[in-house]
């Protein structure tokens, strides 16, 4: 049995009940809408810098494995809080930014005058200027990510990867040469993707580049379950949730402290922590301990403190830890060769099968994607050698990963869910 934490995460999956989607997807959901609603004053001093708990988190799998469910829930959930600095579900760079910025759009009256920018006029005279008291923050809970941000849209994806960190006073200037002006921008990201659609809103080429390296990409597989009425929560049960958030809101207010021990794991684990295998996730290790201190500060407020403990470094390294092990099959085979879209939908063929899947099965579903069959026996070839594949005398199979735990104090697996600890010995 997993040893569930006191603290909102876990309140969180109580308030959830029983759905089809998987535990780490909703896992991160939380994580990312909670550190959404804590907002950027609940920061962590970095030398020179601050991080801030803003997370950038795309869940992944096959389609039907429940993404929305997990995000929607979620993204509701704050929005019963008063919480209404969500972004719509398709924008543009230009209108996002202007949203970011509090900016409305100027109606022209049949005189030619501004109305709506005619009642800002007279409220600044009245209160003072209005932008003064705007704060620029966004969560963007778009469970089609490509929809909302468009395919191979590398300019909005750049200015994304720009905000996750940025401090100071970020400038655009948006149409008609109007500058937007963001003072300590904060954005949180929480999306959906499947493979197939990763590599169209980001091209090959954007591995390595600032926003590849900001997104925490979340593995998630169907969980097989069949739930024909979920169960509705009650009045008394959100309410009782949204209070929790309140709480917190208060609580975490101001700049998170430290305590030594705290501070001396921290420090062990950046001096120990080694590169993932995959290159393709090379930029993304140089960032990993500020993604740690992100998630240190996310659930130090979820355990109702303003004080980040040793065990809440534990914990965030424990369910990044568990996370990366998935990293590389979330991403299937984007970026890696001339077929690596065919070569996904194999994989993805073969993830969806617990038995073996003969050729002329594969070559059913893949004869439209190439040309002959001799290059799809090729591509099985290349996935028996990677390891990402076994063959067997009745067809192929997927190689299942087994998560070996790591024994130690710096992470610890039974804080996970027992379905999360699935694939863990």
């Amino acid at each position: 049995m997993s040893q569930m934490r006191n603290d909102f995460i876990s309140a969180y999956f109580q308030y959830i009940g029983e759905t089809e989607a998987p535990m780490t997807f909703h896992r991160w959901s939380c994580i990312t809408i909670l550190g959404a609603w804590i907002g950027r004053d609940y920061c962590f001093r970095f030398g020179h810098f601050n991080i801030k708990p803003n997370i950038y988190c795309m869940l992944m799998g096959t389609a039907g494995s429940r993404k929305s469910t997990a995000i929607k829930i979620a993204s509701r959930l704050l929005s019963k809080t008063g919480y209404s600095s969500i972004a719509a579900d398709r924008t543009t760079k230009e209108k996002f930014l202007l949203d970011l910025a509090g900016e409305q759009d100027i109606i022209l009256d049949g005189r030619g005058k501004g109305a709506a920018g005619s009642v800002e006029i007279l409220e600044e005279n009245l209160f003072g200027d209005m932008a003064d008291s705007h704060i620029p923050e966004m969560l963007i809970a778009a469970d089609e990510f490509n929809t909302f941000v468009g395919n191979g849209n590398i300019e909005f994806l750049s200015m994304l990867g720009v905000l996750w960190d940025h401090e100071g006073t970020f400038k655009n200037k948006v149409k008609n040469s109007k500058s937007v002006e963001l003072h300590n921008p904060f954005v949180s990201i929480i999306a959906g993707n499947t493979p197939t659609g990763f590599s169209l809103a980001f091209p090959a080429e954007s591995i390595g580049q600032g926003i590849f390296s900001r997104i925490i990409l979340v593995h998630g597989e169907p969980t097989g379950k069949k739930i024909t009425f979920p169960e509705i929560p009650s009045p008394e049960s959100t309410k009782e949730i949204v209070d929790i958030l309140h709480a917190i809101k208060v609580i975490t207010c101001n700049e998170a402290v430290i305590t030594p021990d705290a501070k001396k794991l921290l420090d062990a684990i950046y001096r120990s922590t080694t590169i993932l295998p995959d290159v393709r996730f090379e930029s993304y290790m140089n960032r990993r301990f500020s993604h740690l201190i992100k998630l240190c500060l996310v659930l130090s407020a979820a355990a109702m403190r303003s004080v980040i403990e040793e065990c809440d470094v534990v914990y965030a390294n424990t369910i990044l830890t568990h996370t990366e092990h998935s990293m590389s099959k979330a991403l299937g085979e984007f970026g890696k060769s001339r077929h690596s879209d065919v070569s996904h939908k194999l994989i993805s063929i073969l993830e969806n099968s617990y038995e073996p899947v003969a050729v002329k099965q594969l070559w059913m579903q893949l004869h439209n994607d190439l040309d002959d069959i001799g290059t799809m026996k090729d591509m099985l070839t290349s996935l028996v050698i990677a390891e990402k594949i076994l063959s067997t005398k009745q067809g192929f199979l997927i190689k299942r990963k087994v998560f070996e735990e790591v024994e130690g104090k710096y992470v610890d697996f039974s804080l996970l869910t027992d379905e999360e600890r699935r694939y863990i010995k």
